[in-house]
């Protein structure tokens, strides 16, 4: 049986010699960083190819890594579902097909509402946008943007992020989660001024939310930014799940004149996108 004194001195003999230290460093290159994904999504393309599976031999040939490699990947697939090992052959598992259908739902997902934007925006010649949540990042997301072809418009890249309570998607994002999340995130958050109109109490914010809620529409002005103004609806799934937000963007004073029309369009719309998608009338 080995002691610690047998650990201790095998450590110290390893950081003695370099050639230990090569060889583990060699070892545990082989199962981390990018040599390790590749192999990883070579695994998943070379047995999604094979409809009688794969061995391990015929694996290891195929993406010219050792048999010991490959097994360090292959056993925790196998144990979380994403690979069935069965008469010494891998094939794909049950959570692959999972992951597959969860992949090709939000590809028709982007592509159905991508055309409600088209759409929106030949009704409503304002800067349109798909905005999602970020739970772990508490920010949300603009995920697609139509960009006005006015002159003046409201002009922003997707990938751009505000905070959750600082917009107009993000506040109807808040208002459609379910209530326990909302209130521990009401409970945690720290309001900071984006703009001198930007909601400066928890309090103020959670009367926000359930008029939002209530008229399924939320409508922000100057509030993430200056001159500014954004109106915005849910897009729910299938199971009724909340998916997104869509988001009519344009100038202040352009809303002041058709501001009910935007709201009454973007609730429409969202409400096209989310019957596309599977969501019962």
């Amino acid at each position: 049986m080995r002691t610690e004194m047998d650990t201790l001195q095998q450590r110290s003999a390893e950081r003695a010699s370099p050639g230990a230290r090569k060889g583990r460093r060699k070892a545990e290159a082989a199962t981390t960083g990018p040599r390790s994904l590749q192999r990883m999504l070579g695994i998943f393309d070379f047995i999604a190819r094979s409809p009688d599976g794969l061995s391990l031999a015929e694996l290891a040939n195929q993406l010219e890594s050792p048999k010991s490699s490959l097994l360090t990947l292959l056993r925790p697939l196998v144990a979380s579902g994403y690979l069935v090992h069965a008469s010494g052959r891998y094939s794909l598992g049950n959570e692959s097909f999972v992951l597959a259908s969860n992949i090709m739902s939000a590809r028709k997902f982007a592509t159905v509402v991508r055309g409600v934007m088209v759409e929106l925006q030949r009704r409503c010649p304002e800067t349109i946008i798909l905005a999602v949540m970020d739970r772990a990042a508490q920010t949300v997301m603009y995920t697609d943007v139509l960009e006005s072809p006015q002159l003046i418009r409201y002009s922003v890249p997707p990938g751009t992020t505000r905070p959750l309570y600082g917009s107009s998607a993000g506040q109807v994002l808040l208002a459609f989660q379910d209530e326990r999340w909302r209130e521990q995130f009401l409970r945690k958050v720290r309001l900071k001024s984006l703009t001198p109109r930007t909601i400066a109490s928890t309090d103020a914010l959670r009367q926000r939310l359930t008029e939002v809620r209530d008229a399924g529409v939320c409508v922000s002005i100057s509030e993430a930014v200056d001159g500014a103004t954004g109106v915005s609806a849910p897009i729910f799934g299938s199971d009724g799940s909340l998916l997104a937000a869509l988001l009519i963007a344009g100038p202040t004073d352009r809303y002041g004149r058709e501001g009910q029309n935007w709201s009454d369009l973007v609730k429409e719309f969202a409400s096209r996108a989310s019957r596309a998608v599977g969501y019962p009338s």
